[in-house]
């Protein structure tokens, strides 16, 4: 009995703790709807403050409040890198914006395509004589990279700077699979095609190496071109090749030794970085705090600066993150979602449609979904381009094929055009704890797919079978859009991954061009005139109920920047959910895969990929056992 009410104490408990925490979201919630909502005041003559903290990315992720509120943790930002342009190229033409701050403690990255666009909008600041000034405690390759088309680079004194250059190590995971007695049955077709290797052996293949080694060169060389245009001064070869010489060279002050390689202009606290801006941008007459300078914040500049609607629309669907099966998104693409949304724009008069790609693929249903619901606005008679962004591959590719010209940037990741799938069994863990299978068969499938007595070689047959008649689907598919034949296609495809200019060489893509080259392609091929249209993202919008949470949730008193070792740290620290997010990505999600694993991850999928109810069980429980 008394066991009983302990039980019952601790439930009211619990219920009482949850009531609270949620009477309290509910009253700051309430707040910050009536204090926080952008007017003409907010708007001041001054400098335009961008916080870039988190990432840049194609399609922000939504918050889950409870999955935040539990965590303890600060939301990672996330900023869509069309409202980043927006801000700049509008900032660029309003006399009220003096000068434009953007502030780069808290940056995590972006994608190289993202960085070229959003380098060319800060160049158009710069053309319009206002100043960009840039402000950082933890310079690399992504940050040196925007920071190389500002007027002003200043680094904290305590900071530093590294140029690490493209590629990296893989995670492999043939041997713990082993040891766990966990057979990975793989099928697939593609020489290059990699995504399978990490669950067969601990190192990469031959081919896989080649491929790599090509691609991550090219993305190199497109960096470098691209810093040394933008930042002449800087002295690349010996910050990356000689880093350690380089830091020394300075007594190991590496704030110093990145201001002597031009990859920053002043060294300075944040206050004395604020004095300066000050003096361009006038000081703040409502803060008189050292450094205060006259500001408006990136939300509130987008709110008095919405995208026109005028004329014309043309639709802009956005593919972006991991393509799965269902509803998922934004940030992830489901299938079901983006197929209901070019669905529910059959009856909108669209005079275009332009698919935005920064996505590695998924899963072959639901990129397949993609795909005819894109044909059935072609089937309207309306001009159809593709924008790949960061990375358009495999299941990325194969919902690109209905575009009428595909536009993407040399730095552009494409190809894998390939499929595969992994299947786990367990005969030997069962045989080592005991467990055997028996029973009575009737045909050769009875019973099979059999996960505990392994794959008879009937089903391993079937199931090789199906995935080289995805694959030559996938060739079909490739061949009748690029007006090629399979033969052609499959010399360049067997999963092999290329870099936008060489896919430019080979056929996969038409021509270089952004977001706005495929928006004016397809005005033009509709005959419309200059001003008589606009882009119509569909499902876009910001989410009120979201902005109030990211307000919220994540704030300046929550994070504090952080030096060369803070950000060592916290990559160290996503290694564990990067082993989970591959276990949960290849070993429990069932069907077809046309993913490219070759690619470089997306900045923020192992953040996104936290496991949900039963996700990751059966490698959790044998882990444990394997640990016992």
């Amino acid at each position: 009995m008394e066991f009983a009410k302990n039980v019952w104490k601790l439930l009211v408990a619990i219920k009482d703790g949850l009531s609270l925490v949620f009477l309290l979201l509910f009253f700051a919630l309430l707040f910050a709807i009536l204090t926080a909502r952008p007017n003409a005041a907010a708007i001041k003559e001054g400098a335009l403050l961008m916080n870039l903290d988190g990432f840049i990315v194609e399609e922000p992720a939504p918050l889950d409040p409870f999955a935040v509120l539990f965590s303890g943790e600060a939301p990672t930002g996330e900023h869509d890198v069309q409202d980043v342009i927006h801000a700049l190229e509008t900032a660029a033409e309003d006399d009220r914006i003096k000068a434009v701050v953007l502030d780069l403690r808290e940056f995590l990255g972006a994608g190289a395509v993202h960085l070229r666009e959003v380098g060319a909008a800060m160049d158009k600041v710069t053309a319009a004589e206002k100043p960009v000034l840039v402000y950082g405690t933890a310079y690399t390759d992504d940050s040196i990279r925007l920071a190389a088309h500002a007027s002003e680079v200043w680094l904290d004194p305590l900071g530093g700077a590294v140029i690490a250059g493209t590629g990296g190590n893989r995670l492999y995971y043939g041997e713990l699979l082993d040891k766990l007695g966990v057979n990975a049955r793989v099928f697939k077709v593609g020489t290059y095609k990699s995504a399978v290797e990490p669950y067969l052996g601990n190192s990469m293949s031959e081919p896989a190496r080649e491929n790599a080694q090509a691609l991550y060169g090219e993305l190199w060389s497109e960096w470098q071109a691209r810093v040394k245009k933008a930042r002449p001064e800087i002295d690349i070869e010996r910050v990356a090749q000689t880093p350690a010489q380089w830091v020394q060279s300075a007594d190991g002050d590496i704030a110093e030794a990145a201001l002597d390689a031009g990859i920053v202009d002043k060294l300075g606290s944040w206050t004395a970085f604020g004095e300066r801006v000050a003096e361009i941008a006038g000081e703040d007459p409502g803060d008189k705090a050292p450094g205060a300078f006259a500001s408006t914040e990136l939300g509130a500049w987008l709110d008095d600066n919405p995208f026109d609607d005028s004329g014309d629309a043309i639709g802009v669907v956005t593919i972006a993150g991991e393509i799965v099966d269902g509803d998922a998104g934004p940030g992830t693409a489901g299938g079901d979602r983006i197929a209901k949304l070019l669905d529910d724009a059959l009856d909108d008069d669209l005079k275009g449609l332009v698919v935005r790609v920064d996505s590695p693929g998924g899963s072959v249903l639901a990129s397949e979904a993609i795909r005819e619901a894109i044909l059935r606005h072609k089937a309207m008679d309306i001009p159809v381009a593709v924008s790949m962004a960061n990375v358009a591959a495999s299941g990325g590719y194969w919902v690109s094929t209905p575009a009428d010209r595909i536009f993407a940037e040399p730095e552009t990741i494409t190809g894998s055009i390939g499929i595969f799938a992994v299947l786990p069994t367990f005969e030997r863990l069962a045989d080592d704890w005991g467990v055997s299978a028996d029973g009575v068969t009737t045909t050769p499938l009875s019973g099979q797919p059999d996960f505990i007595a392994g794959f008879n070689p009937e089903t391993e047959q079937i199931l090789q079978a199906s995935i080289e008649n995805g694959y030559d689907r996938f060739l079909r598919i490739v061949a009748k859009s690029r007006g090629k034949s399979t033969a052609q296609i499959d010399a360049i495809g067997q999963g092999r991954v290329w870099d936008g200019g060489t896919a430019r060489q080979n056929g996969l893509v038409d021509q270089f061009g952004d977001l706005d080259a495929a928006l004016a392609w397809v005005a033009e091929q509709a005959e419309l005139e200059d001003g008589d249209w606009h882009a119509a993202f569909l499902g876009g919008g910001a989410d009120e109920f979201q902005t109030l949470l990211a307000q919220m949730l994540g704030g300046d008193t929550q994070r504090s920047g952080g030096d060369l070792f803070a950000l060592v740290a916290r990559q160290q620290a996503q290694t564990p959910g990067r082993i989970a997010h591959d276990m949960e990505r290849l070993m429990e999600r069932p069907g077809m895969s046309v993913y490219c694993l070759g690619c470089p991850e997306p900045k923020t999928a192992v953040r996104r990929s936290v496991a949900g109810p039963g996700q990751g069980n059966w490698l959790t429980t044998l882990m444990r056992l394997a640990a016992g």
